[in-house]
């Protein structure tokens, strides 16, 4: 799951050069007394500084600081200096050798502006005028100079340049992208300047020996003293707004052609709202509270006019409203054929021989279950060995038993969009590289306050004891020691793109004193990119907000955290050697950190979070045993409470013959046998198992499986013990078989809703779920009816339980076990006495009604404020190390994931107009992607788009321009030639390169009339691409592609004119939580629909982390399909089953209301939603069903009115739904807090106690009062038959 935080792609940016030393000089400070000796005159046409006049070490040229008349070129001299510098012609101030110089050095930051000739002009007339101007003396003042070899040469100058330039300067250069490091040209020829007084104090600092600077100090001035004789420069300047240079729009968003173009507003959403005063409303919850007036004003209104009629009626001898007329007869006309007994409202169960009438599928069902009775009764053994015998052969399918803990096979659903854009990304381009990753932070020394910054000398040489010994891991595998270094990421070279401030000393310690210390760090923070000491080992820039954490804004030298992270190199699937290994290393830097990085740390009073690419996986395995003693201990609590609330009321002298420990033992089996059966079912047919079914599955099965079993013994106990024990049976089946069948049918089905959701992990659920309902059920009705018919014959023959061999001999006691049984209990007579009698009352129902109505509605209301996403802490153990690590990574990081952008099918043809739509640089199209990208990074509160993007199309354009001479170059044979300053131009043991050797001769690739508007043909296009993915970024051409594009475009049959892949990257902004990884990822695919439908080109994003969040794009529809598939599939159930459209409307209500009110309950609570949530919401109503089915069905088969027949229904069904469904789940769900995984407190413990308060609360309360109000007439009655004897 940390794929989403894979987003240190610093390691790309791997060909950033900086703009190197316009001059560079060895410096002696010497005050430069008499100027004016030296023949200083400050005059049109007349040189401050000509010639050079001394080499340092290094080979770099010092300018001689005499002036002189300006000289007149030759020929050949005057179009090379017309070339770089047009402004300037006639003579000049600068000597062949000095334009060599010059013209080498811009060549530098060349490649950064190209892409806006307006900024090239400028700034390369900054310097040619600086350099070459004939009038120099007129604003340029030698202030001082050094001495070098007995010769003098320039130390200072002043630089008069008028405001007006500098503005206009800075203003045609500011937004000028460089595409490689996803940032603007000015970090890295102007240092971050914010203005071109900025700019130009970068520009003009002296360096010391051997540090990217000028020579000498340059003070730019914006006006001379008017008796000095001189004028500040203001040659003619560009706006980048003009169209004839064709800056882009992401070069200059200035540009006329871009001011119709502006970026998209930030998305709001619409949110309706009414004031009362200083009180604002949604209107959502204004309507809510007007319906919840409406409903309540009317119920109790009809209620009131209802019981007005229905007393009148009752006066006058009618019947109530809405009842049968055949129903005319009272209830004591159906009992005279009963005793007079205690029992008697116990003994009106919902039988033919009560007086009502079965009609449809109920009548089928109730007749096949008293004749299914009392066959079980009479061959029990039979029926137990069959059912025994299926469910045994079912589980044989447990020896192919697989479990899959690959989070992307877990969470991400076949068919995904992310995940075949992930495939295609990854077999096209590259797939991400493996991130390890170490966090290193502070403490606060007092609580809540801002912890002290980590950049210090102690914790710095802490990092680096802490990777020399990760340096040291050596693994072994297949018969070799395998180190980091022969996995990681090496873009460039042989060095590690470790992501770490140590790269500021090159990953040597023995640097640490030689740069100068901490100081070295704090001045690399602010000048990465513009110093060469601050490169890293592996020749890039290292942006500090990657290797630091919890700082503000740019203050760098606050962060309180150093990040460090290796990337690994991956492969797809995770197949071959590579991965192999990688894993094997992954394992050893665990236990690295765990043993002694750990403990060194926090004997510094810091603190470590750490994670490797496997560390999830490996996690998740470990949780597959963290809670097994958790099911253990709900499997004995649930046997212990069954074994109890099965037996009778406990009375000493027969408590041994009347307890039911070995049926409920043998009942809890059975729930294990369905489980085991459903697993290995589906084992056998190839469906990989998961952790939360070998964990949720059995305590979830056995709680639902339990409440059928009390029900069955209580119906079995109800039975008057004088009937035979076949006709007991099947009287009891009888019943409660149809409720039985109806709830579990309805579980089943709910559960089976589940397999349409997407997410693997939770489809699978589902389906082992449903089927081990399925199967319990069949086990309950066939296996436990016939171990209650040998628990029955066992108490009858008084044989102990537990130990049914033993036979007691009779006594007093037995004579009286039938009084037992049919004894009310305590709760029984709660129900019948007190609760029933409570909600008959007309307030009662009242306030019944308005209560639930307000939570249903509040719940409504709430359910709009739940969050969508999945936080990983959660999914993972409460001890794992992962835990502190990810609150770390939310604490600390301050950069987001990498988004790509993904182009298919690029034609790159000379006919095509692709190029022109992708690229951002002059002549491309206003609208085209890279200038969106652009427009959108300035709005990233909306688009969490943080930066332009980098293109290797710019660069590529770039790196063929002519004006970028010393990129792309050809021998005389037409073969590549490298930049002068790589090899075989320039050899590393040669110290300085020269412009002689076996370079000398090479030539650039193209002129401006080889090139059509300056872009290549699809011939140029097809042989310079390789080329240019091939080239090594350099001092001299920053812009080769090797490193940072190697695995930008897809070259397989690039050669038809066609790239079927090419990627653009950026960031996204920092996220933080799961709403913002699904904003981001919803906002991205937007942009990318907007610009495919305006380009018609195929485009999309692409960042590591979608394939995991997709499925929260649209989760609210799945979750509202999914319960209205739910809820519709039980209510035909019902119907089909009750023959009564009125009983099936109601239930549905009331499983609408709880489904309604546990949304409401995790809102409150916080709880996501989520595959998982949305499974259980969907689930709950499978298992609500059993709060309300059973004394639904009681009250339908009951006869009177209706307060009459909801309190039989309650009389009859309530102590076995209290006792048998709500607390046995809430048994079962509590056991569940104690658990070691986060998921299963807040996702099972939390919602599933929910669940079992609020059905409860509903089945027991609001049910039995709607059915009082609204429930259907009574059935046509029957005169009753007596007793029915069997043959």
């Amino acid at each position: 799951m940390e794929l989403i935080f894979r987003f240190f792609t610093a390691i790309w940016l791997l060909q950033v050069i900086l703009l190197t030393p316009i001059l560079n000089a060895e410096k002696t400070y010497l005050q430069f007394h008499s100027i004016a000796d030296t023949g200083e005159r400050h005059s049109q046409e007349y040189c401050a500084m000509y010639d050079i006049c001394g080499e340092r070490s290094d080979g770099k040229v010092l300018n001689c600081p005499y002036g002189s008349p300006s000289v007149k070129p030759d020929e050949l001299f005057s179009a090379k200096i017309q070339s770089l510098c047009p402004a300037i012609s006639g003579n000049v101030c600068c000597t062949e050798k000095q334009f060599d110089t010059l013209r080498a050095q811009v060549q530098q930051a060349i490649p950064f502006l190209v892409g806006c000739p307006a900024c090239l002009r400028n700034f390369l007339n900054l310097f040619c005028e600086l350099s070459c101007s004939p009038d120099q003396s007129l604003f340029i003042n030698v202030t001082s100079v050094s001495e070098l070899n007995g010769n003098l040469t320039v130390d200072g100058i002043d630089f008069y340049v008028t405001d007006a330039f500098g503005e206009e300067l800075f203003s045609s250069c500011k937004d000028v992208k460089f595409g490689t490091m996803n940032t603007r040209a000015i970090e890295f020829i102007g240092a971050g300047a914010k203005n071109f007084k900025e700019w130009f104090a970068f520009i003009g600092q002296q360096a010391p020996p051997g540090s990217i600077g000028s020579p000498y100090a340059i003070n730019f001035k914006s006006s001379a003293l008017e008796l000095s004789g001189m004028e500040p420069m203001n040659v003619s300047t560009y706006s980048c707004g003009d169209t004839s240079l064709g800056c882009s729009c992401g070069d200059c968003p200035s540009s006329p052609i871009c001011s119709s173009s502006e970026p998209p507003s930030p998305h709001r959403e619409d949110t309706c709202s009414i004031s009362f005063g200083v009180f604002k409303v949604q209107c959502v919850e204004f309507s809510l509270v007007v319906v919840y007036i409406l409903l309540v004003g009317g119920v109790i209104g009809w209620a009131t006019f209802s019981l007005k009629i229905e007393r009148r009626r009752a006066a006058s001898g009618m019947e109530p409203l809405l009842e049968s007329t055949a129903a005319g007869e009272t209830d004591s006309v159906y009992l005279e054929n009963y005793e007079n007994h205690a029992m008697k409202v116990r003994e009106m169960v919902p039988q033919p021989t009560n007086g009502i009438e079965l009609h449809g599928i109920q009548g089928h069902i109730s007749g096949f279950y008293r004749k299914y009775g009392i066959w079980v009764a009479r061959h029990p053994t039979m029926v137990l060995l069959l059912s025994l015998a299926v469910v045994i052969v079912l589980s044989l399918g447990l020896i192919r038993l697989k479990v899959e803990t690959r989070p992307e096979k877990l969470w991400v659903g076949h068919g995904s969009q992310a995940a075949e854009e992930k495939q295609f990304f990854d077999s096209h381009l590259a797939p991400f590289y493996r991130i390890e990753q170490l966090i290193l932070a502070t403490l606060p020394e007092i609580k809540h306050e801002r912890p002290p910054s980590i950049i210090t000398e102690d914790n710095i040489k802490l990092l680096f004891e802490i990777q020399e010994k990760v340096d040291g891991i050596r693994v072994n595998y297949s018969g070799s020691l395998v180190s980091l270094a022969d996995i990681c990421l090496k873009p460039l070279g042989q060095d590690c793109a470790t992501q770490s401030v140590l790269q500021y000393y090159k990953m040597d310690p023995e640097n640490f004193d030689y740069y100068g210390g901490v100081a070295h760090a704090e001045y690399c923070f602010q000048h990465f990119t513009s110093t060469e000491t601050c490169l890293s080992a592996f020749k890039a820039p290292l942006d500090p907000s990657t290797a630091l954490g919890g700082f503000a804004g740019n203050n760098y030298s606050e962060a309180s955290a150093f990040v460090v992270t290796y990337p690994v190199n991956n492969a797809i699937d995770k197949a071959g050697d590579e991965n192999s290994k990688a894993v094997a290393w992954e394992k050893a830097f665990i236990q690295l950190v765990k043993e002694e990085l750990l403990p060194m740390v926090q004997s510094r009073n810091l603190t470590l979070s750490y994670s490797s690419e496997s560390s999830i996986e490996e996690e998740l395995k470990r949780e597959s045993t963290a809670d097994v003693i958790t099911i253990v201990v709900s499997y004995l609590v649930m046997f212990a409470y069954i074994s109890v609330t099965l037996g009778d009321t406990p009375h000493l002298s027969t408590f041994y013959l009347s307890s039911k420990v070995l049926l409920g033992l043998s009942g809890v089996i059975l729930v294990m046998l369905s489980v085991l059966g459903s697993v290995g079912f589906f084992s056998a047919i190839g469906v990989k198992s998961t952790l939360i079914i070998m964990e949720v599955i059995p305590f979830l099965v056995l709680a639902v499986g339990v409440d059928n079993m009390c029900i069955l013994v209580h119906a079995v106990k109800r039975q008057s013990f004088h009937l035979p024990l076949e006709e007991r049976i099947s009287n009891a089946l009888m019943e409660v078989g149809p409720s039985i069948t109806l709830a579990s049918l309805s579980e089943i089905l709910a559960f089976a809703v589940g397999s349409f959701i997407p997410m693997p992990a939770c489809r699978v659920f589902s389906m082992f779920a449903a089927l081990a309902v399925l199967l319990d059920f069949l086990l309950q009705i066939t296996a436990f009816v016939s171990l209650m018919v040998f628990d029955c014959l066992r108490a009858e023959d008084n044989r102990i339980d537990c130990f049914p061999c033993i036979k007691v001999p009779s006594s007093d006691g037995d004579a009286g076990e039938g009084i037992h049984q049919r004894r009310p209990g305590l709760l029984a007579r709660y129900m019948q006495e007190i609760h029933a009698p409570l909600l008959g009352l007309w307030g009662v129902k009242m306030l019944v009604i308005a209560v639930f109505a307000a939570f249903a509605l509040a719940s409504i209301a709430l359910s709009m404020r739940i969050e969508t996403g999945l936080e990983q802490k959660i999914v993972l153990p409460r001890d794992s190390y992962l835990q502190g690590y990810f609150n770390n990574v939310s604490e600390y990081l301050r950069v987001g994931p990498p988004l790509y952008f993904v182009v298919r099918d690029y034609n790159y043809s000379q006919e095509s107009s692709d190029t022109n739509k992708l690229c951002s640089i002059n002549h491309c199209d206003s609208n085209s992607l890279l200038n969106e990208i652009s427009r959108a990074s300035v709005i990233p509160e909306s688009t969490y788009i943080a930066k332009p993007a980098a293109s290797w199309l710019d660069d590529f354009l770039v790196w063929i321009s002519p004006e970028a001479f010393g990129c792309c170059r050809k021998f005389t044979n037409g073969t590549y030639c490298p930049p002068d300053d790589q090899p075989p131009c320039c050899l590393p043991d040669e110290g300085s390169c020269d412009f002689g050797g076996v370079c000398k001769d090479c030539t650039t690739c193209f002129r401006h009339s080889d090139l059509i508007n300056d872009r290549p043909s699809t011939e140029q296009f097809r042989e310079k691409l390789p080329w240019f993915l091939d080239a090594l970024p350099s001092n001299d051409c920053a812009k080769g592609g090797h490193g940072a594009y190697t695995t930008s475009v897809d070259l397989n049959g690039f050669e038809s004119g066609i790239i079927r892949a090419s990627e653009f990257r950026t960031y996204h902004t920092p996220l933080n939580k799961q709403g913002d990884y699904v904003n981001s990822m919803q906002a991205a695919r937007e942009f990318s629909s907007r610009v495919s439908d305006a380009l018609k080109m195929n485009v999309f994003p692409y960042s590591v982390f979608y394939i995991f969040f997709e499925q929260y794009l649209d989760i609210w529809r799945v979750a509202l399909i999914n319960i209205a598939v739910a809820i519709g599939a039980i209510f035909v159930v019902c119907l089909v089953i009750t023959s009564s459209v009125w009983i099936s409307v109601i239930i549905v209500l009331v499983l609408v209301m709880i489904v309604a009110d546990l949304m409401g309950v995790m809102a409150i609570l916080g709880i996501q939603l989520n595959a998982v949530s949305v499974v259980n919401l969907v689930m709950s109503i499978g298992i609500a069903v059993e709060f309300c089915v059973h004394i639904a069905h009681a009250f339908l088969v009951s006869n009177g009115n209706r307060d009459q027949r909801m309190k039989a229904a309650l009389s009859t069904m309530g102590a076995s739904v209290f006792s048998g469904i709500t607390l046995t789940k809430l048994v079962g769900v509590i056991v569940l807090f104690f658990s070691r995984s986060e998921i299963f407190v807040v996702y099972y413990f939390q919602m599933y106690l929910a669940l079992v308060l609020v059905g409860f609360l509903h089945g027991l309360v609001f049910l039995p009062v709607a059915l009082s109000l609204f429930g259907p007439p009574a059935r046509h009655t029957i005169e009753p038959t007596g007793p029915v004897h069997l043959s």
